[in-house]
């Protein structure tokens, strides 16, 4: 998917990149389209140690990304390409509250009233106070994540989620509203308009 005249990838690539906490990145996608993806990026992609096929899930993805970083990083960065307008910023914060605390997730605050129902009746508004809207970067002690993996049973959103499954304490790191999840045409225009008016200021 196109942004701003570079695959979606790129920009996340180009953010892990530029990070300073960041020593080595691999990039998980799709079966087939890696090399469109290295050819058309646009990145200069010098810490990139592997490019490798995804799974059929999440989890799988996650675990061939682990397979192919070399061991010698015990500290992992999970980064959604879909969150394409992260910052280098948030991910060198969120590595540093994983490793002062062993895991951490960006988010942000829920600040809308919640409400539980259906479209025809509002059945409860629940209690906003201490709800969060994951995001990533994530990032994890590397044994956590893997024991986590391999304990895993079921479906995860995110991998935070199954630290949380095996015990394992994580930390929030205040995200950015900016660091929103690209899923819809409107995401992709709303992507779009942002980084043109970014622009216009460097």
């Amino acid at each position: 998917m196109p942004l701003g005249g570079r695959p979606l990838v790129a920009w996340s690539l180009e953010a892990l990149e530029r990070c300073a906490a960041v020593q080595a990145i691999v990039v998980v996608g799709p079966p087939g389209k890696l090399h469109e993806m290295l050819t058309t990026c646009g990145v200069a992609a010098v810490k990139v140690v592997g490019w490798v096929d995804g799974g059929r899930e999440r989890r799988d993805s996650v675990m061939a990304g682990l397979k192919a970083l070399p061991r010698e990083h015990d500290l992992v960065v999970i980064q959604d390409s879909a969150r394409a307008l992260v910052s280098p910023e948030l991910i060198g914060r969120v590595v540093a509250d994983a490793m002062a605390a062993g895991a951490s997730t960006a988010a942000i605050p829920v600040e809308d009233t919640l409400k539980r129902g259906t479209l025809q009746r509002i059945d409860a508004t629940v209690p906003r106070a201490g709800l969060w809207r994951a995001q990533t970067p994530q990032a994890f002690r590397r044994d956590w994540l893997e024991e986590a993996h391999a304990r895993a049973r079921g479906q995860a959103t995110d991998d935070a989620m199954l630290l949380e499954a095996a015990g394992k304490p994580v930390r929030i790191t205040e995200g950015d509203p900016l660091n929103f999840k690209i899923t819809t045409p409107r995401d992709l225009l709303l992507a779009a308009a942002w980084l043109a008016c970014r622009a216009r200021f460097e």
